[in-house]
């Protein structure tokens, strides 16, 4: 069958509804998942999108026919999802487009947590199989059952953190129409804290804004709403879950570096000397403020699939990534947006400090760009050039290019998925990092 290449992602599968992924494509996807992982029983689980239940309805008949039975866990955020699976023991298939535009769906694939399939490892097989069709022939026609774990994941997530410590913070949530409001308001009707929902109903249309908040537009009405309602923090969730967000009691978003080297110092004050995992595109302040506090800061890929096998590897407590996720060695190193909501309530509530005032420290030494993209023609040609142009400093490739001066440093990297180039510079003064961000940025845009 002719299929879109192009769906077929370095984490995921991905694609618009129904031009590039459709009911037939889904059935052959769920057909070869089972073929390639030779799975007797598969959990599925969907996230709100309109498409939702007619691909979820694909592919699992795909599962089914190809003899494996499916545990359908119904509609979850993708947090509930890993640890669906790893209860059971079994492979999942998600279907979400995450923070994707809602014309978007996808699969998000477990092969056995913490493993994902990824393009290196799965993804590309599973293309073949599809275009090819050439499926083994089935011995049995698999059914399917419910399952709902949404207790045993309030329980589980619960006990990360001393509930009876908390204090009666003021917080308010948006969850965008995604898919934590209805988990995200089990989880909180147990703590003494004061939740103010926005768009906490699960929907589709996304009749507020979008599911990505890293994008400003979608998070200025929370920004603003910190500050009319004199809340101690706000938390915003992308589509499926799987990534967090900041705002501090100024109303100013929390970049997710500043937030791993936060959350960083307070897991090593429960676990002494551990290892944290961090992205290469983070600032200084991640690994400086880690090995100040007596831990192992290790540098990894930018990807959930790198993070999560580096994790598991080194027997790693926590890994932070400057997009908004957020991994837990006691929540099977997968990514969660709860989690890291439940961890900075504590850290508030045990600091006696607000967020502002704990970040004020890193924000007077670490002066950052942020992620800054533009479209080029030919990343490498422009990764070339930057190389080139600051043969004199420290430089390395794990992912793109990282150049380091002892002053400032900036990491470039590809998309994954687009023709874009990703920026991130960082320096000890405010002046320094402006002046070598429009220089590095004139060169990219050359």
């Amino acid at each position: 069958m002719q299929v879109n290449p192009g769906i077929f992602k370095a984490y995921d599968i991905r694609g618009i509804y129904p031009s590039e992924l459709n009911e037939d494509v889904a059935f052959l996807i769920g057909r070869a998942f089972a073929s390639f992982l030779q799975a007797e029983k598969v959990i599925v689980g969907r996230d709100m999108r309109t498409s939702g239940p007619s691909i979820f309805d694909a592919v699992t008949r795909g599962l089914m026919h190809q003899g494996a039975d499916v545990i359908n866990i119904g509609m979850v955020s993708t947090d509930q999802y890993y640890f669906a699976c790893t209860q059971l023991g079994l492979p999942g298939m998600m279907v979400t487009a995450s923070h994707n535009p809602k014309q978007y769906n996808g699969f998000k694939m477990v092969k056995k947590m913490p493993q994902l399939l990824s393009g290196d490892a799965g993804i590309q097989d599973l293309r073949t199989l599809v275009e090819s069709e050439a499926f083994s022939e089935p011995t049995r026609q698999g059914s399917m059952s419910e399952l709902d774990l949404s207790e045993e994941f309030i329980e589980s997530v619960l006990q990360l953190i001393d509930v009876a410590s908390l204090k009666p913070l003021k917080v308010i949530a948006d969850t965008g129409n995604g898919m934590v409001g209805p988990i995200l308001k089990r989880v909180y009707e147990r703590l003494p804290v004061e939740l103010i929902g926005l768009y906490l109903d699960p929907d589709g249309t996304l009749p507020n804004h979008g599911l990505d908040p890293l994008q400003p537009e979608n998070r200025a009405e929370l920004e603003a709403r910190v500050v009319s309602e004199n809340a101690d923090v706000g938390f915003a969730f992308d589509g499926d879950g799987d990534r967090f967000f900041a705002i501090d009691n100024r109303g100013q978003f929390i970049s997710g570096d500043f937030m791993t080297a936060l959350m960083g110092q307070y897991f090593l004050e429960k676990h002494p000397g551990a290892k944290i995992l961090y992205d290469v595109r983070a600032s200084w302040a991640v690994p400086e403020l880690i090995g100040a506090a007596g831990g192992v800061p290790l540098m990894e890929r930018v990807g959930h699939a790198f993070i999560k096998a580096r994790m598991s590897n080194e027997g790693a407590i926590f890994a932070g990534e400057v997009t908004g996720h957020y991994y837990f060695g006691d929540f099977n190193y997968a990514d969660s947006g709860v989690i890291p909501s439940l961890i900075i309530l504590e850290m508030l509530s045990k600091k006696g400090k607000t967020l502002s005032e704990l970040l004020a420290p890193l924000e007077s030494t670490y002066f950052i760009s942020g992620e800054i993209n533009t479209k080029v023609a030919d990343v490498k040609a422009v990764l070339a050039t930057l190389a080139e142009k600051y043969s004199d400093a420290e430089q390395h490739t794990m992912d793109g290019l990282s150049v380091n001066y002892p002053d400032w440093h900036f990491n470039v990297r590809g998309s994954n998925t687009e023709p874009l180039l990703r920026l991130n510079l960082e320096a000890r003064s405010k002046e320094l990092m402006e002046a070598k961000r429009d220089e590095v940025l004139a060169i990219i845009q050359g």
